[in-house]
């Protein structure tokens, strides 16, 4: 059941389809139709139809006779996002060194605080969570609009992929720590220190990613 709180009901449906669909509650292929994501949801139907066009737009789903078609995210979508990130991830981190405001620096700080402790707990959950909002913090950090708008949507489909990365071996700790240092060339306001630790960042995670996918297609 949806919570009616805080954002737009039309907002609230598009995560929460969104979220079913990269974590594969919906799987590649599954028909979605109004009617039934209206029961399943307990909303009228005029916010699922807005959440579905929002949905094809992000090509997560296409539209065929019987309904909404789930596209999923395929190994080559994960490339195509990663070669996103190499790209402008740099960029944005340079630019949030330069315009991070101070109090923006607290809260991922604070945000560093809570990964050190369900790191220590090695909680993939909550520390997946953070990893979303940390990047995002940063995004917005950056000043750009644009930049935000592409890079989170990119980090954001990427959850479930980036949860099982940190369910393997020492990538918990290993990204805690590449993370802390983020933090600080950010506080430091070393540009290009901040962009070479996001490169390396990037690399590490679709290292670890690209790995458990190759297990999982054995």
């Amino acid at each position: 059941m949806i919570d009616y709180r805080s954002v737009s009901l039309a907002n609230q449906v598009f995560s929460v389809i969104e979220k079913n669909i990269i974590n594969e509650v919906y799987a590649p292929g599954e028909i979605l139709s109004e009617s039934r994501l209206s029961k399943e949801l307990g909303v009228s139907r005029t916010p699922i139809r807005e959440a579905l066009g929002r949905l094809e737009a992000e090509k997560l789903i296409a539209s065929s006779a019987n309904g909404s078609v789930v596209l999923g995210i395929t190994t080559q979508d994960v490339e195509d996002m990663f070669m996103v990130k190499r790209a402008l991830e740099p960029e944005a981190f340079r630019r949030a060194a330069r315009s991070m405001s101070e109090g923006a620096l607290e809260k991922l700080k604070s945000n560093l605080e809570k990964q050190e402790f369900y790191a220590v707990k090695k909680d993939s959950e909550q520390l997946k969570n953070l990893d979303t909002e940390f990047h995002d913090l940063i995004y917005e950090g950056s000043g750009s609009m644009i930049l935000f708008s592409i890079l989170s949507p990119n980090h954001h489909k990427l959850l479930k992929f980036r949860k099982a990365s940190l369910e393997m071996s020492d990538r918990i700790e290993h990204s805690y720590s590449e993370h802390v240092a983020i933090y600080h060339a950010l506080a430091e306001r070393n540009e290009d220190l901040a962009a070479a630790l996001i490169t390396e960042h990037v690399n590490n995670a679709y290292e670890n990613i690209n790995e458990n996918i190759k297990r999982e297609e054995k």
